[in-house]
């Protein structure tokens, strides 16, 4: 898990209302069973949702005015970033928030809807503070007053929670505590890339590199078509972490309304791999697989091969590929394996991986059980490329989690999305930092050459002058279907039962 906690005095989970008539979901892997609810796709026009002559304050193309900015900051004109600032210094970080931060779109898709709504006004958020003060339920009925609040304490990071009963400001005001709950809260996941250490070979505890990002991509493919296809979720967005993970949040309102034990039981459908680093066998899963374990590894069988065995090379060393041979059922062919590996030192894990094959075929076991070893092989496949979730954080509505777009305080990278479209080519070393961005703006020069046009036209924000464009197009993309969506879903509902009061 990546920098994010369920913290101790967050409030039980009471009984949730049910979320209305459902439908069979699939049998998880284990024999489990999950129930969902029925859901539709809609295609949308980004055209429909957004005016295009609207102007986006929150994003401007000069000096905040006077109204915008809290006295204690400082001057309205936006700070010229000095070459030499960090991403933690504070002046930076106000500057990010001033300048970048999408506010209006974070509003959109926590409430899902243009109209301020107890979604968003009943949402709690927790601010790590300058000097790591941290304040907890904190509540705003619209963007406008989380981003005043957000520029007067100007936090490092913040995270999002559920949307309680109440206001969470007014917890302590109410006759009985246990009034005070979860109502909803978007179905996340979180993959951390510390959990693969003891498979990854390049990097390990906080360090990344583009060849252990490759389980991140493994990951969100195998997690996302099981949400999609399994489950018929489909307002999903992927957020890289900042550093070595990514976040799922699913916004659908089913899944947005789900109990806590409905969330173990998704938890459970997608959870594979279990025990620690001195743990046994992690994979035990029944035969025949499940569909979704069919699919995964069919999915995995091109990233094991080439990126786990040829840029990991797991089984290098003697007592990693002595590991290896723990995972297959023969000892005959075990110890003419070890023997074969022990005569040639540098055998690399690709040509290890071959071995298995060639000497069962060349007999080197004469009562070898050769479905036992095939199941075997698929088993250690998803035991080094099938994901690792940290299912704690998917299991509770009470969960905070990191927001998109903020900075990640150890990095200074920006907590963008990942189109999943164009997952293999996402790179995260090259996420762009807070202090880029910002240089980004004070460099960037009209095309024309020329100062803005007194004409009407539409001036430059300064998003669009940075490399945050693409991630904020996406989210503004992104919000709009869900919007879409959630506005045909309450014409339903009056539609239904106009009488209901």
């Amino acid at each position: 898990m990546d920098d994010d906690s369920t913290l101790p005095d967050a409030p039980p989970a009471g009984p949730m209302a049910s979320d209305g008539e459902g439908i069979d979901g699939p049998d998880g892997p284990d024999g489990s069973h999950v129930v969902v609810q029925n859901s539709s796709s809609t295609n949308v026009k980004l055209e429909d949702l957004f005016d295009d002559d609207d102007d986006d304050e929150e994003f401007p193309s000069s000096g905040m005015s006077k109204e915008d900015v809290p006295s204690s900051s400082p001057p309205p004109s936006p700070p010229q970033i000095a070459p030499s600032a960090k991403y933690s210094d504070p002046g930076v970080m106000l500057a990010f928030y001033q300048r970048l931060f999408p506010f209006r779109y974070l509003f959109q898709w926590l409430n899902h809807s243009m109209k301020p709504s107890n979604d968003f006004g009943h949402r709690e958020f927790a601010f790590t503070l300058q000097n790591d003060a941290y304040l907890r339920y904190q509540s705003y009925p619209t963007s406008d007053l989380l981003r005043k609040d957000i520029l007067r304490l100007n936090p490092s990071r913040f995270e999002i929670g559920p949307v309680y009963t109440t206001n969470p400001r007014d917890r302590k005001s109410l006759r009985k505590s246990s009034a005070f709950r979860p109502l909803a809260k978007e179905l996340v996941f979180d993959i951390d890339l510390t959990d693969y250490d003891e498979i990854r070979t390049c990097c390990d505890k906080a360090n990344i590199c583009h060849k252990c990002w490759s389980f991140i991509t493994m990951a969100i493919k195998v997690v996302d078509v099981a949400l999609r296809d399994d489950f018929g979720f489909h307002h999903i967005m992927w957020v890289y972490s900042g550093r070595r993970g990514a976040h799922a949040w699913i916004s659908d309102k089913r899944a947005r309304d789900m109990d806590d034990q409905r969330r173990r039981s998704i938890a459970g459908y997608l959870e594979v791999i279990k025990g620690g680093a001195q743990s046994g066998k992690k994979v035990n899963v029944k035969r025949p697989l499940h569909p979704h374990l069919a699919r995964s590894l069919d999915i995995l069988k091109e990233h094991f091969q080439n990126d786990v065995l040829v840029e990991q090379n797991p089984w290098a060393k003697p007592e990693k590929a002595e590991r290896l041979l723990q995972l297959l059922p023969d000892k005959v062919l075990n110890d003419a394996l070890r023997k074969k590996w022990e005569a040639a030192p540098g055998r690399s894990s690709v040509s290890k991986w071959a071995d298995i094959d060639a000497l069962a075929k060349a007999g080197a076991s004469k009562n070898l059980d050769g479905k036992a070893l095939l199941e075997a092989k698929q088993d250690i496949v998803l035991e080094y490329t099938y994901p690792r979730l940290d299912v704690e954080v998917s299991k509770k509505q009470i969960h905070l989690l990191k927001s998109p777009f903020v900075v990640h305080p150890g990095t200074g990278r920006v907590c963008v999305p990942i189109d999943t479209r164009r997952v293999d080519k996402f790179d995260p070393l090259g996420v762009p930092t807070v202090t880029e961005l910002l240089h980004e703006i004070d460099a960037w020069v009209p095309q024309d050459q020329s100062p803005e046009s007194d004409d009407g036209s539409k001036r430059v924000q300064d998003y669009e002058k940075t490399s945050l464009k693409p991630y904020l197009d996406y989210f503004r993309t992104h919000v709009g279907v869900l919007l879409k969506v959630e506005q045909g879903v309450k014409r339903e509902r009056e539609n239904d039962d106009p009488m209901e009061f």
